[in-house]
């Protein structure tokens, strides 16, 4: 058992600490078949991380909002341990794909621009949280550079020291290894996928262990979202990882001050001992510069289905009229000339672009093949140009969905030969099985004038 064996624990075959602090009985019984001339030093003081994690539940939904995730929308959470079997390293099994995306036989970096790409923008939020030992062993700049294909496709780094609870928090489903991450997560209840176990680095009788033999397991050769959806709709909790985790749950700062003080041999304070709430992260909504794949159908009276796919490998395997979004801070600029609609977020008055609807001018301008600018300056609104010159705003509730999806759909309403004034109620836009209402509106007087 790591950490807990004579090598880490003796000097001169007798225990060099004062306490060693275990969270669970269970450990102090490994600990006694594996060193028990440490046992006398073993306090017993449940987990503060976990209390911390159990604290926050109740601000699940801000953790969402925090991380941009939408009405309808499941986020996917991956996360790596610091070890060469870990799904950062090569998954104990290798991948012969790894390469073509800058590291030979990694799962990771492979499989990030895939769930970007397969996964349909609109309904799932992708986020990632890597041990910090993969940040400072590789280097922040490495690890951006090797996983820069997924990010451009709306996926999150979280921070790893200040995020990763929070984002544990807010996850629908995790995508992980046999780190500690995965293991919070399961205590919490989310349904966890592993995609590696590392059963060769696990004690066999070890609560990891048992938990990584339970859990479902991912296939990176197979489409990925059915087994992520098979995982929310088949997930049964293990009893395991919320027994073992902590057996004081809610009172670990209580049990270490406690610790603390008799070490020190000085009275506790009389106030209650506490823990430091996880604070709000800071707004971290996608960042998706690489081209949308966009697929449209009008359903109805005023009604279009979108679904976007960030950079696909292949034509998605949908039904639609099909339309390319570009944003205008594309990574290859050619990109731009082709873009059916082309897109970019800024605030309504920032100097550098000009009022939403001269940007709009200024883009259908210059790239002729654009059918639609659509400047996005709020979470729930944005501004189009359209190339008959009409300057309309788009708004719908703050969390319903992204404006850029509702630019798409109303880019292919005007397709079909549809006019901007026939929705007079607006339209309502479909992410998967979920209705957005959209209104459609000529800026007023205080906004962008028409051309």
């Amino acid at each position: 058992m790591f950490g807990l064996s004579p090598e880490w624990l003796l000097a001169d075959g007798a225990p060099f600490v004062d306490a060693l602090v275990l969270s669970h009985p269970e450990q102090v019984e490994r600990l006694r078949a594996v060193c028990p001339e440490a046992v006398p030093s073993a306090v017993l003081a449940g987990d503060p991380c976990y209390d911390r994690l159990l604290a926050a539940r109740h601000h699940r939904e801000r953790y969402r909002r925090a991380l941009g995730v939408r009405r309808g929308q499941r986020l996917v959470l991956l996360n790596s341990t610091w070890n060469p079997e870990s799904l950062f390293g090569d998954g104990g099994a290798g991948d012969d794909r790894g390469g073509q995306d800058g590291r030979d036989g990694d799962v990771l970096p492979a499989l990030l621009p895939r769930l970007t790409a397969e996964l349909p923008a609109d309904e799932y939020r992708v986020a990632a949280v890597l041990h910090p030992n993969i940040w400072y062993g590789h280097g922040p700049g490495q690890v951006r550079m090797w996983l820069d294909r997924a990010r451009r496709g709306g996926l999150t780094l979280v921070d790893p020291l200040r995020g990763w609870r929070q984002a544990l928090v807010a996850a629908d489903v995790t995508l992980g290894d046999f780190g500690s991450v995965s293991y919070y997560s399961a205590a919490l209840g989310t349904p966890v996928l592993l995609g590696a176990a590392g059963e060769r680095v696990l004690g066999a009788d070890s609560p990891l262990a048992a938990f990584v033999r339970a859990a479902p397991r991912l296939d990176p050769h197979r489409p990925l979202r059915p087994q992520l959806d098979a995982a929310v709709a088949r997930h049964v909790p293990v009893p395991g990882p919320a027994e073992l985790t902590s057996s004081a749950p809610g009172r670990s700062a209580e049990l270490l001050r406690r610790a603390f003080y008799g070490l020190m041999g000085i009275r506790e304070p009389a106030a209650p001992a506490l823990l430091e709430p996880l604070p709000l992260p800071p707004y971290e909504p996608p960042g998706r510069t690489a081209p949308v794949r966009v697929l449209t159908r009008l359903r109805g009276a005023a009604e279009v289905a979108v679904a976007r796919y960030a950079d696909p490998r292949d034509e998605p395997d949908e039904e639609g009229e099909a339309h390319t979004a570009v944003h205008e801070d594309t990574l290859d600029p050619a990109l731009l000339t082709v873009a059916d609609v082309i897109v970019r977020e800024g605030a309504a008055d920032d100097p550098r672009l000009g009022p939403p609807a001269a940007w709009a001018a200024e883009v259908l301008g210059r790239y002729p093949h654009c059918g639609l600018a659509a400047y996005v300056t709020g979470p729930g609104e944005c501004t189009v140009g359209t190339r008959d010159g009409r300057v309309l705003v788009l708004t719908s509730g703050a969390r319903d969905v992204d404006p850029a999806a509702c630019a798409s759909a109303l880019f292919a309403w005007l397709a079909a030969g549809k006019g901007p004034e026939e929705p007079a109620g607006g339209l309502t836009v479909w992410t998967g099985g979920t209705a957005h209402a959209v209104s459609v509106t000529r800026p007023g007087p205080g906004g962008p004038a028409p051309r």
